[in-house]
């Protein structure tokens, strides 16, 4: 079971998940509801499957009750944080931009309430230094796959019983496209928190004038007296641009909209006189 189709490219053709994709090479059966709830054929497909289990990953829908109550042994989800901490639908992201040391995978039970239910197992994984969310999510679907095995052993005999989640939940929400521009009012430290959180996608941009530009490759930069954010200059080999309270990014390699990526010092010979970074055009 997985989402639909999504229309991509300019002709909005329409391509399967990742999920639908190993299924048809291995001639396993696919279903793709576009809703759950009120959806009396669907339901009936899963009873007719019989399943003793349900396993959930990175679905993006809350399972109605019904579904949830169909298998003998419940409903088991795969999710990418130490729960209560990072409840939702970001939590690779949310763990870097919270400037997190350490985050892990949970095994859960399911319940109605988004990530709320009992807890099976938990694995701790550290977060590495300039780690961004593209490497980092890779590491932990190694490792929730392997909680994952480990579970299903557990509740097959039976010698496995979930435990009530401890302490106070926080929660992230869905990462949008608009989350990547840079705020130059902020710390350069949280910039730089922002540019690996949002790698691979949105990634980190900005604008000059009315020029959209991706920031590929940064990292805090010494402290000083800055009056100007968004203000560059070429400093130590890279693009020295002033940030909130004090702080500086330097940037090593950008972007411009449709155009190949450039070092710092081909960026500043091409950029003309304005030297100053801003937000998106009114």
């Amino acid at each position: 079971m997985t989402s639909p189709d999504k229309p991509v490219g300019r002709h909005a053709d329409p391509v399967p998940s990742p999920v639908a994709r190993a299924a048809i090479r291995r001639n396993l059966a696919i279903d793709q509801p576009a809703k759950l709830r009120g959806n009396d054929a669907f339901l009936a497909r899963l009873r007719d499957a019989s399943p003793d289990l349900a396993v959930v990953v990175a679905y993006g829908k809350i399972l109605p009750f019904a579904v949830l109550d169909l298998p003998p042994l419940g409903c088991v989800n795969v999710h990418a944080s130490l729960l209560p901490r990072h409840r939702g639908a970001s939590p690779v992201q949310t763990a870097i931009l919270a400037g997190d040391s350490e985050t892990g995978v949970s095994t859960m039970r399911l319940v109605e309430e988004l990530d709320a239910g009992p807890v099976y197992l938990e694995r701790r994984v550290p977060i590495r230094p300039r780690e961004d969310a593209g490497s980092l999510s890779a590491r932990l679907a190694a490792a929730g796959a392997g909680l994952l095995g480990e579970t299903l052993a557990g509740l097959e005999t039976g010698t496995l019983v979930p435990r009530p989640q401890e302490g106070t939940p926080t929660w992230c929400r869905t990462i949008r496209r608009d989350d990547g521009e840079a705020d130059w009012s902020r710390p350069a430290a949280e910039l730089d928190r922002r540019l690996r959180a949002f790698t691979p996608w949105p990634g980190l941009f900005t604008f000059l004038g009315a020029e959209r530009v991706k920031i590929l490759e940064a990292d805090v930069g010494p402290p000083g007296d800055f009056s100007d954010p968004g203000k560059f200059r070429m400093a130590e080999g890279a693009l020295a641009v002033q940030a909130g309270a004090g702080t500086s990014l330097l940037v090593g390699r950008l972007q411009r909209e449709g155009k190949k990526p450039v070092t710092a010092a081909e960026f500043a010979a091409s950029a003309g006189p304005a030297a100053r970074f801003g937000s998106r055009p009114a």
